[in-house]
């Protein structure tokens, strides 16, 4: 299922709303072929990702020593955005606040396990040149708008894509859970098409906005790139037959009935292609201390071990 980001899509969710509030999920009539599953999901292979550079490597990141002019600002949604242009005519669009740092790690882990994400960056500090006055601005990611990425109108639902049922979206899911991204709506994600294929793929389905993740998760804006309040949340709640519990408490519950034991083993084992130093890289490409970088990893660590052996730990709500 596709959607436009129009008012039709305010109408499909409004009818969701009105039959019950989620939307079904539906499997495709046949299994999809390697070429689908391309489309999402390619095996990263067995020589380590660069994650620190990402997929845009060192090529494309923003110059810290740049001034970028001001086109326009947004300021819908959690984190006010930017549109700003900078040298080589180059536009990015660049997004303040908290969830740059979680936005950028979030985006290196993907794709470090084989999901397609486009180039971003993180910046701790830049110059804006806003109608001849120049301010020195505070962290930002930085997502260049490249001619070959060609993203399409329409956003591509959980609940209803050539995709679902699979291990490779199923355990796309888990992994964001790992990370407690808490905004799991249908769009925030991106249809890509390219000219010449790309990571096997003329169209990569893409999640993008990832910066609520790696605090609590909640449906009232729970606290995003928290160290602490990510630490006190557990992961697998329960197991009941071919049902998996979380410790989810954000939008979009529906979700989580797609997900069975054998996609979070799944998604645990390719976790578990992580090398140490890509865990580094990719909290090192956020900006992330040392300190803070090694607790985040401690904990997400102890998840996938319980993903892999599929073990539930139930919440101490004391410690929460």
């Amino acid at each position: 299922m596709l959607a436009r980001s129009t008012s039709a899509v305010a109408v499909l969710a409004l009818a969701a709303f009105a039959c019950g509030g989620a939307i079904e999920i539906k499997p495709p009539e046949h299994p999809p072929s390697p070429d689908a599953i391309k489309q999402l999901w390619v095996d990263p292979g067995r020589e380590a990702r660069d994650l620190f550079w990402g997929i845009g490597g060192q090529k494309y990141a923003p110059d810290p020593e740049a001034t970028y002019s001001f086109k326009e600002r947004d300021a819908t949604g959690f984190s006010a955005k930017y549109e700003v242009e900078g040298p080589h005519d180059v536009e990015w669009s660049a997004k303040i606040g908290p969830e740059a740092q979680t936005e950028v790690v979030m985006s290196r882990i993907l794709w470090g396990l084989g999901y397609h994400q486009q180039p971003i960056y993180y910046l701790p500090s830049w110059t804006l040149d806003r109608d001849g006055v120049k301010t020195i601005e505070s962290e930002a990611r930085f997502r260049p708008k490249l001619k070959e990425f060609h993203r399409l109108d329409e956003y591509w639902w959980w609940q209803q894509n050539p995709l679902v049922g699979t291990h490779e979206l199923n355990g796309l899911l888990v992994v964001l859970l790992m990370f407690n991204s808490t905004d799991l709506k249908n769009d925030n994600n991106s249809i890509y098409k390219f000219d010449e294929p790309a990571e096997g793929a003329t169209r990569w389905f893409v999640v993008r906005d990832l910066g609520a993740a790696l605090g609590e998760t909640g449906k009232m804006y729970p606290r995003r790139n928290c160290l602490e309040c990510f630490e006190q949340h557990g992961f697998i709640t329960a197991i009941n037959g071919d049902h998996v519990e979380f410790d989810y408490a954000g939008r979009h519950q529906e979700l989580m009935a797609m997900v069975r034991p054998s996609d979070v083993q799944w998604a645990g084992q390719l976790m578990t292609r992580l090398t140490d130093k890509q865990w580094r890289d990719a909290f090192r490409a956020g900006n992330y201390s040392d300190g803070d970088a090694d607790r985040y990893i401690r904990k997400l660590k102890e998840k996938i071990d319980d993903a892999v052996a599929l073990r539930a730990r139930p919440v101490d709500q004391a410690t929460r």
